[in-house]
């Protein structure tokens, strides 16, 4: 039975948008904790021969950061910051006396600086390694939608297409290569049918499904939530364990889908039973400051932070293999149990910056996981794209609309707390593919219509609505929301003027150069919201 692990690489755009919390600080912590980690173990499992065949999904928002060039400033500044706070945590500790935790510091002080090596042996090209790693066959590397929209929510089709195009565009011009793949933004899938997902949200009517736009972008597989795909009859639900063809009303199903098995996912997801949460890992949630040290490890799942103690790195190491060797164990069972059905597929896929940030030791336990692969006969580990290729047949079901949120459909993106994003913002997606085609005509909009085509895709990513939602920094998505759509209808009513000859291009340019200094992305734009339009 095959074994694909999905990671899905994912931030918003946060370059220019200050440091911290939610700043560039942000993309810096993921790149120390999960990105760099990574990119160690791979290419140690490649280095002593096992086969590590990861799904690795970069989205492309992310990767033009990571192949911003200030990207690796911004990285190596707060690298050195991490480095000097955890030498002065250590010599702070001592001078207390607390040498337990000061040890820690030093460990920690060692941990940094074997990535701040692998740092400058990359010269901050991260994303040269793992397209590195993707060209000798180690993985497969797979896109997105251009800034992670909720697409079953956009107001019109030529924005979808905008997004997926783009996309695809994207990871050609950054990976040199096409993708087959494509991370549907939070799984989120809708099927053809009337589309009313608001009282009287206008363009209601009959749309086409997700998947048509999909394939029609290039792309050939999607990965979907078990319960979009299980049907509505409860005695008969479709397994997980097999892709899928994503069915269209009028009978064609050029899109493939994988599905993620709720039993593993469980087991690295869940906050009462999952990896994570074991007594010996790292504490995620207490830091000493100033400096933000993480130096306690979690202890008991309901200890109070006031209850932490010390993390214990070798403890942790032996935790690491026992879970290892469990996940092992169990995908060898679920081949045992499904092999007389003939069912042939596993997929697990997580997001890519569980395993470092929010689990330090998760780079660390997907590479024990592949070395326990090797002794599970049962497990062939391979890529999305090999198993598809050499599992060709597979039925073509109708699939029901979802994501892979709470309860498994849109509420997280849709419900009260956010609904007014969209009212806020279908009447911007109207005023700019209104714009669009006039201003494609005349050349001398092009360089505000290029700015303007970055601010409306920033202000569709599923971030701001996600964040919200959640909680945990409502204010920053709301912020971040409201800003990029002021952007928006700011330098739309100059570009309108100016196409409608009320005003010349000096205003409109001089917004755009403005709005540049901080959101840049897709320098190559036009071409593919030409390609967009109806």
């Amino acid at each position: 039975m095959d074994l694909v692990v999905q990671l899905h690489s994912h931030l918003p755009w946060v370059l220019g948008h200050g440091d911290w919390p939610h700043g560039s600080d942000w993309l810096s912590e993921a790149t120390l904790e999960t990105y760099l980690p990574l990119v160690r173990q791979l290419r140690a499992l490649r280095d002593e021969g096992t086969d590590a065949p990861v799904t690795l999904g970069i989205t492309p928002i992310l990767a033009n950061q990571l192949a911003h060039p200030t990207f690796k400033g911004v990285v190596s500044r707060y690298l050195a910051q991490r480095i000097a706070s955890h030498d002065e945590g250590a010599r702070e500790f001592e001078g207390r006396g607390e040498t337990d935790l000061a040890w820690v510091a030093r460990w920690h002080l060692e941990h940094l600086k074997g990535l701040e090596t692998l740092w400058t042996e990359l010269d901050g090209d991260v994303l040269g390694a793992f397209k590195g790693l993707a060209d000798e066959n180690r993985l497969e590397l797979t896109s997105s939608a251009a800034t992670h929209g909720f697409l079953p929510m956009l107001g019109r089709d030529e924005s979808i297409r905008f997004q997926l195009r783009l996309g695809f565009a994207e990871h050609v011009r950054l990976f040199g290569r096409e993708p087959a793949g494509c991370w549907l933004p939070e799984c989120a899938y809708r099927p053809a049918g009337w589309w009313e997902p608001l009282h009287n949200a206008p363009h209601r009517g009959m749309r086409h499904g997700t998947e048509v736009d999909v394939a029609q972008a290039g792309f050939r597989y999607v990965t979907l939530d078990a319960p979009l795909v299980a049907g509505p009859d409860k005695r008969h639900r479709r397994p997980p364990y097999r892709a899928y063809r994503i069915q269209s009303p009028d009978g064609s199903a050029p899109v493939r889908a994988l599905v993620r098995d709720p039993r593993t996912a469980a087991q690295v997801w869940s906050a009462d039973g999952g990896y994570p949460g074991d007594g010996a890992y790292l504490e995620f949630h207490k830091q000493h400051w100033p400096g933000g040290l993480k130096l306690w490890r979690v202890t008991a799942r309901k200890a109070d932070l006031g209850d932490k103690l010390p993390y214990w790195p070798e403890v942790a190491e032996n935790k690491i293999r026992e879970h290892a060797g469990h996940f092992a164990t169990l995908l060898g069972a679920i081949a045992r149990e499904q092999h007389p059905w003939g069912t042939t597929l596993i997929t697990a896929p997580f997001d890519t910056e569980l395993f470092g940030h929010w689990w330090f030791e998760g780079p660390d336990f997907l590479a024990a996981l592949y070395r326990d692969l090797r002794h599970q006969p049962l497990i062939r580990p391979t890529t999305a794209g090999w198993h598809l290729h050499d599992n060709p047949d597979a039925p073509a079901i109708p699939v029901a609309p979802g994501s892979w949120g709470a309860h498994s459909d849109w509420s997280t993106w849709v419900g009260a707390p956010v609904a007014y994003m969209w009212r806020r913002l279908w009447p911007l997606e109207d005023r700019f593919w209104t714009l669009v085609p006039r201003a494609l005509g005349d050349e001398r909009a092009h360089v505000a219509l290029a700015q303007l085509a970055r601010s409306f895709l920033l202000a569709q990513s599923s971030d701001w609505p996600f964040i919200v939602t959640m909680g945990q920094a409502a204010d920053y998505g709301q912020h971040r929301f409201h800003s990029h759509c002021a952007d928006l209808d700011r330098l739309l009513d100059a570009l309108t003027s100016a196409v409608d000859g009320s005003a010349t291009f000096d205003g409109a340019n001089a917004i755009a150069a403005e709005l540049a200094t901080r959101d840049d992305p897709f320098p190559d734009v036009l071409p593919t919201l030409a390609a967009s339009l109806a």
